[in-house]
Formats: structure tokens, sequence, C-alpha cells
């Protein structure tokens, strides 16, 4: 995609998507370097929120703290049942690029009614119901978002819990944003082979599959979200073990970075088996069609994100889809009001 084609250009969706990269660039790392230190004391953390704000920025952020082996126990969960845990001696993040998601404003209320010390938001705006509760808010500088998917948010959300962790540990200096940006600007703007589209158009379910770290359940939802077709998020080896009964010749799986010791598994029962059609996302050739993306180690699960993005607008575009104007989606999924 890009926006010199009036078929990108015309939608606001596409250029959020397109001003990530700079985001990323002008990212300040020593911008959470105050609220780690205050964190790192606790040794417990967890990242809540609803939707986009919460499955790539928190869980790409625990597979990179049980990765490096980060000395803070990292956690995710939905609002409403992390509101059922002890949390008093853990730190929590709560994201709403609104500051107005109810189950998120009402999960801080009641641990600041419980005398928590250590409640943290995460927003998109100032002034909120959320910031007005908590004991200190990180505002995102991406801006406010026209298109009702998240996009760029999502990757800044990302970058405010990654470079938390990284202050924690002492590793701050090992993030390369420039790079990461570059790649992000090529997984962004490269063409996709149009079978693969077409493929996906006439796909009855859009499966993605792929590691617990948020990209391929994260595309799981902007699948819904932009394309309007149903989909599914297969974690680790889910496609083979089960599912498959229900699947569909007609079916596409889209699989992000895939392990070469399940390659052999995926080709048999699904592209054999089930007799659909199994896409990569990665930065390596593999057996199947791949949409490759630049490698950039560590941080690839946001390169395979938006690369994902790039996709799934082309899916769109080719189904006739008006991508920044879902039928039931809303901004703000379930807004708090005065009354509650």
């Amino acid at each position: 995609m890009n926006l010199t084609e009036k078929r990108y250009a015309q939608y606001a969706l596409v250029k959020e998507m397109l001003e990530t990269p700079e985001v990323v660039k002008n990212f300040d790392l020593s911008r959470t370097a105050p609220v780690a230190a205050k964190i790192k004391a606790a040794g417990s953390l967890l990242f809540t929120g609803e939707g986009s704000s919460r499955i790539f920025p928190a869980k790409n952020s625990i597979r990179r703290a049980l990765t490096d082996g980060m000395d803070i126990t990292v956690h995710t969960e939905g609002s409403r049942q992390a509101a059922m845990y002890d949390l008093s001696r853990t730190a929590v993040f709560c994201a709403s690029n609104s500051g107005r998601t109810k189950e998120v404003v009402l999960l801080a209320k009641q641990l600041k009614e419980q005398g928590h010390t250590q409640v943290y938001a995460l927003t998109a705006n100032t002034d909120t119901p959320l910031e007005q509760v908590c004991d200190d808010t990180l505002v995102l500088k991406c801006g406010w978002e026209n298109a009702v998917a998240a996009t760029k948010s999502v990757v800044e959300q990302a970058l405010c819990y990654e470079t938390i962790l990284h202050h924690i540990n002492n590793s701050i200096n090992q993030l390369n944003l420039h790079m990461l940006a570059e790649n992000l600007e090529t997984a962004l703007t490269s063409e996709i082979d149009p079978s693969i589209i077409k493929k996906a158009v006439q796909a009855p379910t859009i499966y993605f599959a792929g590691l617990n770290d948020g990209a391929a359940e994260e595309l799981t939802l902007k699948t819904n979200e932009i394309t309007r077709k149903k989909s599914d998020f297969l974690e680790g080896t889910y496609a083979v073990h089960g599912i498959e009964e229900v699947m569909s010749p007609e079916d596409i799986v889209f699989v992000i970075d895939p392990l070469e010791d399940e390659i052999a598994k995926f080709q048999e029962v699904l592209e054999q088996g089930v007799g659909l059609t199994v896409v990569a996302i990665a930065d390596r050739d593999t057996p199947f069609p791949t949409i490759k993306v630049p490698s950039t180690g560590a941080m690839s699960p946001y390169v395979y994100l938006c690369a994902g993005w790039n996709l799934l607008v082309e899916i769109g575009l080719a189904a006739g889809i008006d991508l920044d104007k879902p039928e039931r989606a809303r901004k703000v999924g379930n807004e708090v009001t005065p009354d509650n």
C-alpha cells in the first residue's frame, strides 16, 4: 500500500498505518524511565486493557521479558478478570486510548479504593476518567486515530511497555528504533502476490497461527475489523490439534514466523489433509508461499504485525470494503459514563 494511489490514500486507516514508522523513529527511549524506576521495586507487573490496547502491547512484552530472563514477573489479563485477583503487590498498567473504556476505568477505581499505590494509565488523550484515578499517566504521541481499527497506537503502546522493561533490565541501549522504523516501512509498502489476496478474499475463514506474542492474535482481530471476514487465532500448534475437523479447503491459514520443527506437521495436516492454503509471513523462505519481511531480530513481531496490516488492506480493498466504516464495530467498545 502507499499514499500515491487514490484507492489507498482516501482512507484514514491507510494513512495512520503508514505513519507508524515515523512514530517509531520519533519515540523517546528516555520517556518511560521514570515510571520504570517506580515499577522495578514492585517486581511484578500486570498489563491490562481491552482489545488492541492489550493484545499485542502486553503479550509482546511478556515474550520479551521471558526470553531475556528479565528480573520482573509480567502478566496480562482483561480488566474484568484482573479485578478478581490480589494485585496488592503488583504494579498495574491500564491501557485505553480513549481513557474512557469502562472495564479499565472501573478496575483502576477498584484498585485505588483498595489503597493500591502503583496504578498507571496509558492513553491517547489527556484529562480522561482513567487519568484522573491513576497514579501516573503516559500519553501517546501518535495522536488520535480517525479509523475505527487501532494501528499506529498499538505499536506506540507496545514500545512504551517494552521500553519500561528494558529500563528495568538496564538494556535500553539494545533497541535500534531507526532500523525498526525502516523495516516497518518496507513491510507496510511491499507488494503482495495477487494470488494470495485472491485466495484470501474467497476464503470463508481467515486463520492466523503463530506464537503467543500478540502479533497473530492482533491480526485476527484486525481481520474482522478491516476485511469483515470470520477469523480465528491458532496459538502454537493449535492448527493441527483438532480444529482441522471443521476447516474447509477454501479456508486460508497465515502462519507468522513458522517454527522449523512444526512446518512438516502443518503441511501434512493442513495442506495435504484439509487441502487448504497455508501462507507464511516470515523473514526467510519457507516451504509455503511466503510474504517476506526484513529480519529484525527480537523486534520482528512489530514487522510481522505491519506486514499483516498491509495484507489486510489489500484483502479489504479487493473485497470492496470501506476500510474506515465498519457497520457495527466502534472506536470505544464500552464507554464509561458519569453513572458508572
